[in-house]
């Protein structure tokens, strides 16, 4: 129990130093049509580029910002690297009815797990046990707009399963992947705290 409430202290002090909340979904603009937006190894136009985005990518996940916000961590691949915010267009996290962002997933490792928002309920998946779906019966936020933490309580294998989805920088300890959002995890009453990471664009 202290280590849930210590990760619930460390998601709101995470958010309140944000000057701009991360992550967010973001459209490529202004980029020709015969032409591409550079991924970069750093926030530099003369950094290495490692990867591009089509010039009408949609729903691209920024996890992150240089300290100028003029620059975007986004992954590609196997790993991450940073894209010019000037061609990038911020389009929202859409938040379904169940207070939610409507493609969140999130998985974990040792165990390997998975979790995806789908219809009213937290779809929870291992090798072993594969789709439980957890009903969702509050996922309370903070109040403050544009902030993504949810307290989640839904319906679990014997009882009450809860997560708390945070801002945060997260990596799945298996690639070069970057995340924005961290989840803490319980599929029932007694069973064991997960921890993982969440994207909002599969």
């Amino acid at each position: 129990m202290r280590s849930f409430l210590a990760m619930i202290i460390l998601g709101a002090t995470v958010t309140a130093a944000q000057a701009h909340p991360m992550p967010q979904l973001y459209d490529v603009q202004d980029v020709a049509a015969d032409d591409a937006l550079n991924i970069r190894a750093e926030p530099s136009a003369g950094a290495e580029i490692i990867g591009t985005l089509a010039h009408d990518a949609q729903n691209v996940e920024v996890v992150a910002t240089n300290d100028a916000g003029t620059w975007g961590r986004v992954n590609s691949g196997e790993g991450s690297g940073w894209v010019n915010l000037r061609y990038m267009a911020e389009r929202g996290v859409h938040i379904d009815n169940y207070n939610l962002p409507n493609d969140l997933f999130c998985t974990g490792t040792e165990p390997f797990w998975s979790a995806s928002n789908i219809g009213g309920a937290l779809h929870f998946d291992t090798p072993d046990a594969p789709g439980q779906d957890m009903p969702i019966w509050i996922a309370q936020d903070s109040g403050i707009a544009d902030d993504l933490r949810r307290m989640v309580h839904m319906g679990g294998k014997g009882g009450q399963a809860t997560a708390f989805i945070y801002p945060t920088s997260c990596n799945d300890g298996m690639s070069d992947l970057e995340f924005g959002l961290a989840i803490s995890l319980m599929t029932a009453p007694d069973a064991p705290l997960l921890s993982g990471c969440c994207t909002l664009s599969r």
